[in-house]
């Protein structure tokens, strides 16, 4: 599972409103990084935050959010209430409130020393708050959030709600505002029987009036959201989407109005009003703006499913009795019962009881795997058959659930090395648009056809128009935000935004043997009798000496004992001869097992099993005997067993083109055995972990770019040193800690699945990219009017406006496409090591 970990302590996230175009990003991140002491800021179009690195804990998230206000947007706050135990003074107060305004984002904290609670208002994700209950006990205090409501995502969601309604009824008013003009005016010039009504019953000027004051309801009703946010930032001369929106409409009707009202101003020929452009177009780009919002709001599926597996409530025994009470008031050490089909709460180790639970939205396993007591349960899993009680282990933001959701969420708003090079044409791109509409407008006035105002006005809007930053700001950050959640759902977690881009590059994957490849503890594999003995008779003898012993090898002969159901009987006269084997009497039978050497010390040949002892050297298993009063009665041998997924996943991983190595500590026999068998392409064997860095750098310069796939504390420097490193989620947290990409299972496919969905993700970018640069690249000349001359071709500033809105909505529509993304293998769950059936013995 993952680790718990602490967020980096001097980052936060910051929500920003207003930003509608990948110029709105670049002009944000500039005005966030001048901020004194920031190194790093990463601006998300597709979740409106801005990721903010201080170079210390002592930044000031004040002068960040003023810079952003400053810069023309507006970063919104949270607020969280805390209950503080353990103060009894002022000197506790000013002591508490100094430890919660040193936490990175946080702007205001007030404590109360009467009703013992804190006030905090910060900047940042839910992280900050186990940032703060943190501080506040490292002072020596208790901190416990208080919850306004049961799910703090409400807030977050009821946002996304009210600006999608918002556009919703702006779009619905401007579309009923602007129907009458484009009726009257595109019908008086196409349809006879409508230009015949209109000069009989309105007349000619009346319905140039009619069409102004409809225009003007449309551009500072609905439309007004435009100018607020386009016009200031003209004024600052860091012109937006919004800015491109208010100069093509206010030419057009600023052009309409002198038409109007002041004709005598203009050029005879020239006299006419474009009042359906501007307001059509204005109808348009809310009709793409509320079909885009609809769309990023799909994106975060994910996330708002992960959040969706808590329940709101645990049952839980205090004083005798069973108590339901909110999730947030479960404490650590809580004994919290779950019935079938109830959700686990939180985090915690079965004390009784026993049942399957559905683990497949945290691990990818589609199968339910089985709890008994001292299993590990997750919050938010399905509990299917039987009921159980647990202690709780691990409860808020210290949960698996949490923390996957929190990985997943920094995953989403990382940026790409892809992005910037899109980052940089765009910190160009509105300044050329606008330079380019005013080209336009000065050579159609010169060179144009009469009237040749009205062709410059015409061209220069839909040029102004057409062009669509949105495009370019959402190719990445949606795709990515929709990969990392598909991923998430299949069990591959992303630390890192920028493995996503680097994982499809990978020449060779290289991986750890024990744990990783292997089922990371040893395992009876082999238990061969000779024809006078039988199977179960001669394993429960067996397995009846080596339970007096510790080691791991009796071990694992004693847990195959016990899952076949054989009870063991007791011994006499236990012995162990070091460095031979061990002996005993058994219900008044000798009974010794041990190496070759030690059934030569009894005078037995062993020579019997010569064919079966071949066999297991070329597996790189080494025998073991067990002799029966004086008899050699069966060869034995135990082995870290290969895990099912293994072969299946190097086969994968080959037919993908990529080379697979295996680096191990273990000796050359077994390795080179093992790889044998699930066809490794190159095996480094009894390298210490210091030594797997070496290696590691080597097979870089020898294939390409390199993934590592470890689960253990000695693979922690090979899996910082490869390019990506992988590590198996149900390894240590240090390995973990070390890996830009965690399988929350134990089955390796989930590497072959990271891959695929790493290449499906950049390429989904790349067409994104592909649309969004193509598509400004054509039309905007097009609009400027190059293919007049040749075939008298020109875009209306309202076809302009459509196909602007529409590019937003391919662009999104297009990230969604990979909510659909198919596994190309599937994963299943790591059933529990068992005896496998080898020459008559399971």
């Amino acid at each position: 599972m993952v680790a718990n970990r602490s967020a980096t302590q001097n980052s936060f996230d910051i929500s920003v409103e207003g930003m509608s175009c990948a110029s709105c990003v670049g002009r944000v991140e500039k005005a966030v990084k001048s901020v004194e002491g920031v190194t790093a800021a990463n601006v998300n179009l597709a979740t409106e935050r801005v990721h903010v690195t201080f170079a210390s804990d002592k930044g000031d998230p004040r002068a960040v959010t003023e810079a952003i206000r400053n810069a023309g947007y507006e970063p919104s706050d949270s607020q969280v209430d805390l209950t503080i135990q353990g103060m009894t003074c002022a000197s506790c107060v000013a002591r508490v409130e100094k430890a919660l305004k040193r936490v990175p984002g946080v702007t205001e904290a007030n404590v109360n020393l009467a009703t013992e609670r804190a006030s905090v208002r910060y900047f940042g994700g839910t992280d900050v708050i186990g940032r703060l209950i943190q501080a506040v006990d490292a002072t020596g205090y208790a901190a416990k959030e208080i919850r306004q409501d049961a799910d703090r995502t409400d807030r977050e969601r009821a946002a996304r709600e009210a600006e999608i309604a918002a556009l919703r009824r702006s779009f619905a008013l401007a579309a009923i505002l602007t129907l009458p003009v484009f009726v009257v005016e595109m019908g008086s010039h196409f349809i006879t029987p409508v230009h015949d009504w209109v000069m009989n019953n309105i007349g000619h000027q009346n319905s140039w009036y009619l069409q102004f004051a409809l225009t003007t309801l449309v551009l500072f009703g609905p439309g007004l959201r435009f100018f607020r946010k386009g016009v200031p930032a003209l004024l600052r001369w860091a012109p937006d989407m919004n800015s491109l929106v208010v100069l093509g409409t206010s030419a057009a009707y600023a052009y309409s109005v002198v038409a109007t009202f002041l004709p005598n101003l203009l050029p005879a020929g020239m006299i006419n009003v474009y009042f359906e452009a501007a307001a059509v177009i204005v109808t348009l780009i809310l009709l793409g703006r509320f079909l885009e919002a609809k769309a990023k709001g799909r994106t975060s599926e994910a996330i708002k499913r992960l959040i969706g597996l808590a329940p709101k409530t645990a049952r839980i025994m205090r004083n005798g009795e069973a108590l339901e009470i909110p999730l947030d008031q479960v404490q650590i050490g809580d004994i919290v019962q779950v019935r079938p089909g109830e959700k686990v709460p939180v985090d915690g180790e079965v004390v009784e009881g026993s049942s399957f639970v559905d683990e497949s939205m945290i691990t990818g396993e589609p199968l339910p795997v089985q709890k008994a007591q001292a299993s590990e349960v997750v919050g938010g899993t399905i509990n299917k058959t039987g009921s159980f009680t647990f202690r709780a282990t691990r409860i808020g933001a210290d949960t698996v659930l949490s923390q996957i959701i929190r990985m997943v969420e920094q995953a989403q708003g990382s940026k790409l090395p892809i992005q910037a090079m899109v980052d940089r044409i765009t910190s160009w791109f509105v300044p050329a648009v606008m330079a380019a509409a005013a080209l336009t407008f000065v050579v159609w006035l010169i060179f144009g056809p009469e009237p040749a105002t009205t062709f410059a006005l015409v061209n220069a809007v839909a040029v102004l128009i057409i062009a669509c930053p949105c495009a370019m700001g959402l190719a990445t950050p949606t795709s990515i935000m929709v990969g990392t959640g598909r991923a998430a759902e299949l069990g591959v977690l992303f630390r890192q935004g920028e493995a996503l881009q680097s994982l499809k590059g990978i020449g060779v994957v290289a991986f750890d043997k024990t744990g990783t490849l292997t089922q990371g503890r040893p395992d009876l594999t082999d238990f061969v009798t000779s024809e006078a003995f039988s199977d179960m008779e001669t394993l429960r003898l067996v397995a009846a000496v080596e339970a007096r012993s510790e080691h791991p090898i009796a071990q694992a002969i004693v847990a195959a004992a016990e899952r076949r159901g054989i009870d063991l009987p007791a011994t006499d006269s236990f012995e162990a001869v070091p460095g031979f084997g061990v002996s005993a009497v058994i219900e008044g039978r000798k009974v010794d097992v041990g190496a070759d050497r030690f059934m030569q010390k009894l005078g037995l040949d062993v020579t019997t099993f010569a064919d079966t002892a071949a066999r297991l050297g070329a597996e790189g298993k080494s025998p073991l005997y067990a002799a029966i009063d004086g008899k050699l009665a069966a060869t034995i041998a135990v082995a870290d067993p290969i895990k099912d997924s293994t072969s299946e996943a190097i086969a994968a991983l080959h037919a993908l083109g990529l080379k697979v190595a295996m680096i191990t500590g273990d000796n050359r026999r077994t390795a080179e055995a093992i790889a044998r068998r699930i066809g490794i392409d190159e095996v480094v064997a009894e390298v210490l972990p210091e030594g797997k860095v070496e290696v590691v750098k080597r097979l870089r310069q020898a294939h390409g770019h390199i993934a590592f796939v470890g689960d253990g504390i000695n693979d922690a420097p090979a899996l910082a040193e490869a390019d990506i490193g992988i590590a198996i989620g149900t390894g240590t947290d240090i390995a973990i800690e070390s890996a830009d990409v965690v399988l929350m299972s134990g089955d390796v496919r989930g590497v072959v699945n990271a891959i695929a969905l790493s290449k499906a993700t950049i390429r989904n970018i790349q067409q994104n990219l592909f649309w969004a640069f193509a598509y400004n690249v054509v039309l905007i000349p097009v609009a400027a009017g190059v293919l007049y001359p040749i075939d008298g071709t020109l875009l209306s500033p309202i076809v302009a406006a459509a196909a602007m809105a529409l590019s937003s909505v391919f662009v999104v529509g297009n990230a969604l496409r990979l909510r659909r993304f198919k596994a190309p293998v599937q994963s299943q769950p790591q059933s529990a090591p068992t005896t496998r059936t080898v020459e008559g013995v399971a």
